[in-house]
């Protein structure tokens, strides 16, 4: 698939198989790299082959255990650059930090600039990202940023899985953009979650905008963390008189008592991506599906090494 000057891709530890699909959908091996800890838990990084004046990709989600992970990115990156690559681009399909993407409050920090400044320090010359929590995060890098949507992946699968048109319901005000252009792609009906936040991870759900009475409801977000929003909007939908409700979400984050939750909520199924690997526990609780973006982060991988558009990717 690639020219005779084939990149390398190299992988850290965070989604080791997301790292094999996208080299088997490219065709080529993954990059010889021993990424380890010594025994006070510092990372060791060895690339193992030749990198010098060659076009490397790195690919590592910062999800849990979110600093080491980060750490392995940095650290790749930079024995990448000393080793003498020509370009190296981060691909950080899921972006932690991403929620504190400015001051809420005084005196707290803006992480998701802080650690763009540590992608840009540690060698980076392009970020591939699918679905930032903030769009403006983009901003945040004085480089090119391909800022990639997972909705390809989720519409194909809405499209063969519900023969009626469902409703898409937004969790909050704040999702109601992401919402509308799921709903105008499927043309289907759209509802909004009216929600308030007593404190950090708290939810109260206060009304629900449009109508789903006797159809199922298709909630939709970025991201899935402790699931206090997902499954209370759940429960109201079911109030509501839906016939079924889903969530979709792109990264499942799934902290805290996330997994409890959706286990004991009326979601019939969560459809997830594997942007971050699904805990063991959600593997075995038989309400998750994933479904892969490898192939996606795979096409815009290539069509970045021979400089195609990678517009058609987000139709």
């Amino acid at each position: 698939m690639f020219k005779t000057d084939a990149p390398l891709l190299f992988s850290g530890n965070a989604n080791r198989q997301l790292a094999q699909d996208i080299a088997t959908y490219l065709n080529t091996p993954l990059g010889k790299a021993n990424v380890a800890h010594f025994s006070d838990g510092e990372i060791m990084v060895e690339i193992g082959e030749s990198v010098r004046g060659r076009e490397t990709y790195v690919l590592q989600p910062t999800c849990s255990p979110v600093n080491n992970n980060l750490m392995e990115l940095l650290i790749l990156m930079d024995a990448l650059r000393r080793a003498s690559a020509s370009q190296i681009v981060a691909v950080v399909p899921y972006y932690g930090y991403a929620r504190q993407d400015r001051k809420v409050a005084p005196r707290t920090p803006i992480t998701a600039k802080l650690v763009a400044d540590m992608i840009v320090a540690a060698g980076a010359n392009r970020v591939v990202a699918i679905d930032l929590h903030a769009g403006q995060i983009q901003a945040f890098f004085n480089l090119p940023v391909d800022h990639l949507y997972a909705a390809p992946v989720v519409l194909e699968h809405m499209r063969r899985t519900f023969e009626t048109p469902p409703v898409i319901v937004s969790p909050d005000a704040g999702g109601t953009e992401r919402a509308r252009a799921y709903s105008k792609r499927l043309k289907t009906n759209l509802a909004i979650i009216d929600k308030r936040r007593p404190g950090p991870n708290q939810v109260e759900v206060m009304n629900v905008i449009g109508s789903v009475e006797g159809k199922d409801a298709l909630l939709v977000d970025d991201m899935i963390d402790t699931a206090g929003t997902i499954t209370a909007a759940a429960k109201v939908l079911k109030e509501q008189g839906a016939k079924r409700v889903f969530a979709y979400a792109v990264h499942a984050v799934l902290s805290g008592p996330a997994i409890e939750r959706i286990e004991q909520s009326p979601l019939e199924q969560v459809v997830v991506t594997d942007t971050i690997p699904l805990q063991e526990r959600a593997r075995a609780s038989g309400k998750f599906k994933v479904l892969s973006v490898a192939p996606l982060l795979g096409e815009a991988i290539r069509r970045i090494h021979m400089q195609d558009s990678v517009t058609s990717l987000f139709v």
